[in-house]
């Protein structure tokens, strides 16, 4: 299978999973499946955030994402169990489209190590 379509494949699997897990069964946007991995990271699982809370958490989810990539290492959790990550390489350029496959691409392989998709 194309490396494109594989990606698609478990994109639209993983979305499908997470939101009948969370937004019964509306499908969730790509936003919303980087907070979840976000609160996922952080661990604090039934509770409530704010609203400044919810873009930190998105943050966490983007650092943790591309830490593989090279673009972010782990660096320490804060006294609140929030985990902390250190800039290492500037990203590239791209356009919307390939910023979105990318992030797709670093969340599906995040669950495939999380071994929640296949």
């Amino acid at each position: 299978m194309a490396r494109d379509a594989e990606l698609k494949l478990r994109w639209d699997t993983l979305v499908r999973k997470l939101s009948d897990r969370f937004a019964d069964g509306d499908e969730l946007d790509l936003d919303s499946v980087i907070y979840l991995v976000g609160v996922q990271e952080l661990g604090q699982l039934h509770r409530r955030f704010k609203k400044d809370e919810k873009v930190n958490l998105m943050h966490i989810a983007i650092c943790r994402l591309l830490e593989p990539y090279g673009y972010y290492e782990f660096d320490f959790f804060d006294d609140d169990g929030w985990p902390h990550y250190r800039f290492k390489e500037e990203l590239p350029v791209l356009k919307p489209g390939e910023q979105s496959v990318l992030m797709k691409e670093a969340i599906v392989n995040y669950f495939l190590e999380m071994e929640f998709i296949e």
